[in-house]
């Protein structure tokens, strides 16, 4: 599993693929409609969405000359999983400050 968050978090670095994600949670697209938004390639955006399908994050299949792209959500709920243990430990240290601020109030000097 870490090689496959590494993977994942290497994709989600870039807001390019970000938005393309973004995009495909609203459903399957051609990378050409991918690519419109950014101004860039056709080339281009094929390197970004081969990033995202290395990552597993999307699943291309070609139709006629055209490339359709979906999402495959998979990844993105191992990361969560990940990131809600940090979420957890910054909870518990801001719940540890409220109490001493709160107690300091009670208790001025």
């Amino acid at each position: 599993m870490p090689h496959a968050l590494d993977d994942t978090f290497h994709a989600l670095a870039d807001p390019t693929r970000r938005a393309m994600l973004l995009r495909l949670s609203e459903g399957e697209q051609p990378i050409a409609a991918l690519a419109q938004p950014f101004d860039m390639s056709l080339w281009g955006a094929a390197k970004h969405v081969r990033v995202l399908e290395q990552a597993g994050l999307v699943k291309c299949r070609k139709v006629g000359r055209s490339t359709l792209c979906s999402l495959r959500p998979g990844p993105l709920a191992q990361a969560d999983q990940w990131l809600r243990q940090w979420e957890r430990f910054w909870s518990s240290g801001l719940d540890r400050l409220e109490a001493l601020v709160k107690a300091d109030k009670e208790n001025p000097r």
